[in-house]
């Protein structure tokens, strides 16, 4: 990050830091304790199941750390290891058991030929399986690590003690659930990967997409670049748009029916948009204005909402699901560099979703109420109010973009950096300006910890001089640290690693290396 801006933008405010630490402390919660993640919706059916909020703290948390917080790395690590495990919970997959057999509207005429499958990413199913492999090779991939390489390092496993007979139990690694999603991605020639059996949605392959790319920029692959020529060929029969200009949302596998976006549904653009965006830049960014247009709502002061067209009954039966409409729209914007948008829709949540702080984490708590007594728009469902908006606050114009095309010089790994964060240190910035460690540290004694970070890069490395807010303090040189004033006990030597103990006013630090 040598040409960084150095501008107070580049300082995580409150709500920010609010929406990382909530993200945190779901991250945190005991295996199977959901709490603040239910929606309507019954089972894990729908598009604010637990996967899709897992999956997209970690993209959040991804994407904060290469634009906002790059010299954080200890910040960023634990957390998405954790979201890693919590979605090979099998709570999150075991719908899959059920949905393989079929019985929908679009495959109940399959349905005697499928069968009950227990492995999540044995066939079909692109809808979970993506998301594992793609957060599992964020993972490697920013922290430089080999930990989902291990074999058996992504395994599926389920044994009940009152059905089921013995343990099911699927393994792979990051490598091996790349290549069963690949040949299953040329098995359909290019067209992708099937959600529930027979629905081939262009949404769910973006992910995969992801995947690919970050498994080439580890092994120097080229797969990425020969699934979207392919994707691209097999998709260009159909159109990625309808009649009316909006994404189509699926292909029919068995008859190769196109079905376009009826509503149209603004979640169905802006999901594919955010995350098309990353390889298909120009054409999501020609169509953003136009089909964006056609849903936000002005409301007073500048505020915006979501219009969201009714849902169509289903085989005679009322959808009961979670949308994400505003959700989906509010990112959307944020990767298109829609500032105007981000901001009015963020207004309008602030001002009518009823924002809750809660053990120093901010979150839009669920609302299945869909306006209030003046009509104004409140409905919240968990993916918006505990990922989606976070996600939209922390984002970048072009962020996800930015992590596909421009990934990290091997040089960044080598940099001063904070390798090890405490609970209760909350970092509002952490980057690398020409060769200088900038840092801003603050200890919140609300939560448990010792107050310290790890600084790695420096011990060794010469004479650097300290700083906190613009002040001399004192150096690090050879194996010792020696800091005066009100911070003579706050720097110790630990082997390579710099123990720095933070005070509980905002601090910022800077480590520059003397020539």
């Amino acid at each position: 990050m040598s040409n960084a801006d150095t501008s107070p933008a580049r300082v995580l405010d409150a709500e920010q830091l609010g929406h990382l630490r909530h993200f945190d402390n779901l991250s945190r919660l005991l295996p199977n304790d959901w709490s603040l993640m239910q929606g309507k919706g019954h089972g894990q059916d729908d598009f604010g199941a637990f996967r899709f909020q897992l999956a997209y703290m970690a993209y959040a948390l991804a994407l904060t750390h290469v634009h906002r917080l790059p010299a954080a790395p200890g910040l960023f690590q634990p957390a998405m290891q954790r979201l890693v495990d919590k979605i090979l919970l099998p709570e999150v997959w075991m719908y899959w058991r059920d949905v393989s057999r079929g019985g929908a509207v679009f495959n109940a005429h399959l349905a005697d030929r499928l069968h009950e499958e227990w492995d999540p990413v044995a066939r079909d199913n692109i809808m979970y399986s993506a998301y594992v492999q793609s957060m599992s090779l964020l993972h490697d991939h920013l922290f430089g690590s080999d930990r989902y390489a291990r074999q058996d390092s992504l395994t599926f496993a389920h044994w009940s003690f009152f059905w089921g007979g013995q343990e099911k139990r699927f393994s792979y690694d990051r490598h091996s659930l790349n290549e069963k999603i690949y040949w299953q991605m040329v098995q359909n020639g290019y067209l992708g990967v099937a959600c529930e059996p027979n629905c081939v949605f262009q949404i769910c392959n973006q992910p995969a997409i992801l995947g690919f790319r970050l498994h080439d920029l580890i092994t120097g692959g080229t797969r990425a670049d020969e699934v979207v020529a392919g994707y691209e060929q097999a998709w260009a029969g159909f159109g990625r748009l309808d009649a009316g200009g909006h994404y189509n949302s699926m292909v029919l596998e068995d008859s190769r029916t196109i079905m376009a976006n009826h509503g149209p549904s603004p979640w169905m653009d802006a999901w594919c948009g955010s995350l098309m965006n990353m390889w298909n830049h120009d054409f999501v960014h020609t169509h953003y204005p136009r089909q964006v247009a056609d849903f936000l709502v002005p409301g007073p002061d500048g505020t915006l909402s979501v219009r969201t067209p009714p849902r169509a009954p289903v085989m005679g039966q009322e959808v009961v699901a979670d949308n994400c409409d505003f959700g989906w729209t509010t990112v959307w914007a944020s990767e298109m560099g829609d500032g105007d948008t981000v901001r009015g829709l963020l207004a309008h949540a602030d001002r009518y979703m009823s924002p809750k702080w809660r053990d120093g984490g901010l979150y839009y708590p669920r609302n299945d109420a869909a306006t209030d007594g003046d009509g104004h728009q409140v409905a919240m469902d968990p993916m918006t109010g505990n990922v989606l908006l976070g996600y939209a606050r922390l984002n970048v114009p072009d962020g996800l973009w930015g992590i596909y095309n421009r990934p990290w010089r091997p040089e960044h790994f080598t940099e001063p950096a904070l390798s090890k964060v405490d609970r209760d240190v909350e970092v509002s910035r952490a980057e690398v300006v020409d060769g200088v460690l900038h840092t801003r540290l603050r200890r919140d004694r609300q939560h448990p910890g010792d107050g310290t970070v790890v600084v790695t890069g420096l011990v060794g490395r010469g004479r650097w001089t300290v700083e906190a807010d613009e002040q001399p303090i004192g150096h690090v040189e050879g194996t010792a640290a020696q800091l005066t004033g009100p911070w003579a006990d706050a720097a110790h030597v630990r082997a390579d690693q710099l123990l720095l103990l933070c005070g509980d006013k905002p601090t910022t630090f800077t480590f520059r290396q003397d020539r």
